[in-house]
């Protein structure tokens, strides 16, 4: 993809996550059934796998009603690990995480939206998290992590939104340690689009690969025994723009 149109992407991405941010009504397309729906943030959660009495233990302003799964609960977290959520948001996945390691345990956010991390960086004040950080950073340019660090790399329905998958799977190989796992939730269709729209991206259509490519591209990036650990329908099976969209959970080791 030229460098222009991948400029442009982003562009649209931010501006988009950074009004969702705000709280903004107005903001449009997001990746989440919920955005379409009306549903409440909590039901748009709990729509795509998150359990209601795991919410309540987390910041109620960090959920958001945007995803497409529940990476943590494919993760099999332990006590100690240090865990890092790319494209965290406003933290819900960060601080459901960090339930799981404990305070001996790490978990860093990292976001590409400015008012993501600052709102996310209030929740974790306000409800005295203090084994979270977050950081801005763009994961497909390199995550701002050091390698070899991390037990576990999450992520709920971002890596679609990157334009080059196989370098982002890289840069997640990269800060994984060896024996790591990656568990991602995301979007793949039946087929690659046959066209390209800035908006459509930002709402994790246009960027969604075809489920084999996808799978390819984390092999590509060096990973191994990479297996789909869950598979369900994206907005009800309904072709979107004349492609099947479908949410999976993908585990892969280092």
């Amino acid at each position: 993809m030229e460098k222009k149109r991948q400029q442009i992407i982003k562009q649209t991405i931010r501006r988009t996550y950074g009004k969702i941010a705000l709280e903004d009504s107005s903001a449009g397309a997001c990746c989440a059934p919920g955005c379409c729906s009306g549903a409440s943030p909590a039901q748009a959660a709990t729509d795509v796998g998150y359990d209601m009495n795991e919410l309540g233990s987390v910041p109620q302003a960090s959920v958001l009603g945007v995803g497409c799964g529940a990476p943590v609960k494919f993760a099999d977290l332990q006590k100690g690990e240090t865990v890092v959520d790319l494209g965290s948001g406003a933290g819900i996945d960060v601080f459901l995480s960090a339930n799981k390691v404990g305070r001996s345990g790490r978990v860093i956010g990292i976001d590409m939206t400015e008012e993501m991390v600052e709102r996310a960086r209030r929740n974790a004040k306000k409800d005295d998290f203090v084994n979270v950080e977050f950081r801005k950073g763009d994961i497909e340019d390199r995550i701002p992590v050091d390698g070899n660090s991390a037990d576990v790399v999450i992520s709920n329905c971002v890596i679609n939104l990157t334009t080059d998958k196989i370098k982002t799977f890289k840069e997640i190989h990269r800060i994984l340690r060896g024996g790591g796992r990656m568990v991602i939730s995301d979007l793949v269709a039946d087929r690659n689009a046959d066209s390209i729209d800035p908006e459509m991206w930002s709402s994790c259509i246009d960027g969604a690969l075809a489920k084999g490519d996808y799978l390819a591209s984390i092999r590509k990036a060096g990973f191994k025994d990479a297996s789909v650990l869950e598979e369900r329908q994206f907005m009800n099976g309904e072709p979107i723009n004349g492609r099947k969209i479908t949410s999976i959970v993908v585990r892969a080791v280092k």
